[in-house]
């Protein structure tokens, strides 16, 4: 009932559980790790400045290289300057079958250049680069959006509006604002919303730990998928503390027999 593929544009996706672009995290080691042990659907690279990729900044390079990596992937850039983000998505569309837009970025060093969740506060800016990206590849786009910048700008169904008009083929939304972070509650009821103004699929992201975590986001929004994050990352914390602890019982175990 939950778990079914997902068609994003023309790929297909075996399922639409999907893991979610963490800086500093999702690399490729820890890709393969999740499709080996946790098969999502989709994965994605770190979020990669276009600005960097445009210069040909090497560390930034070797962020988008997928060679070696079941498909599908999705690879997610970041920017504010239409232009670069267009000449910045023809350059890694050949490693992805996916280009993802991030507009969703809370941290400090991001959005103080105009770049990720500050483009909510500019809507015309964020149609206008999408618009660039989808007229330059040949492969599906998709945005990650907040909720809104703060509690007086709650944007999220505008946005998505907008980004669909666009031409992206799919959404997904953090059901937070910029000025929350990653406090709180992530807010359902604004991703429900979401899916309802919008004809592509919606991706329901934020809090979701549990497998009632997920059952709840399906149930309440209607999402079409969901974007496991943090999540995620405590799951493969919490595995390897269990092996390593599997692994000194049976130490003991030999040592005593």
């Amino acid at each position: 009932m939950y778990i079914k593929e997902l068609n994003i544009g023309n790929v297909n996706i075996k399922n639409n559980v999907l893991l979610a672009p963490m800086a500093g995290i999702t690399d490729g080691a820890y890709r393969k790790i999740c499709k080996k042990y946790g098969n999502p659907g989709l994965v994605c690279t770190e979020m990669a400045s276009s600005k960097a990729i445009f210069y040909g900044d090497e560390k930034t390079d070797k962020l988008i290289r997928t060679e070696g990596e079941e498909k599908p992937i999705a690879i997610q850039i970041f920017g504010s300057d239409p232009l670069v983000m267009a000449d910045t998505a023809k350059k890694v569309a050949k490693y992805a079958n996916i280009i993802d837009i991030n507009m969703g970025c809370p941290a400090p060093k991001v959005v103080k250049n105009g770049d990720g969740s500050r483009l909510l506060l500019n809507l015309e800016l964020v149609g206008q680069i999408v618009e660039a990206v989808v007229k330059n590849v040949q492969i599906p786009v998709t945005v990650k959006i907040r909720k809104g910048w703060d509690s007086r700008n709650i944007v999220a169904v505008e946005a998505a509006k907008i980004i669909e008009k666009a031409g992206a083929k799919a959404i997904t939304v953090h059901g937070r604002t910029r000025a929350e972070y990653y406090s709180g509650q992530v807010d359902l009821e604004i991703i429900k919303k979401v899916k309802e103004a919008v004809n592509i699929p919606v991706i329901g992201n934020g809090d979701i730990k549990t497998i009632e975590d997920a059952r709840k986001m399906f149930d309440y929004t209607g999402v079409d998928g969901i974007m496991i994050g943090r999540g995620a990352l405590r799951s493969s914390m919490e595995n390897k503390r269990n092996n390593r602890w599997i692994r000194r019982k049976k130490n003991k175990a030999n040592y005593f027999e």
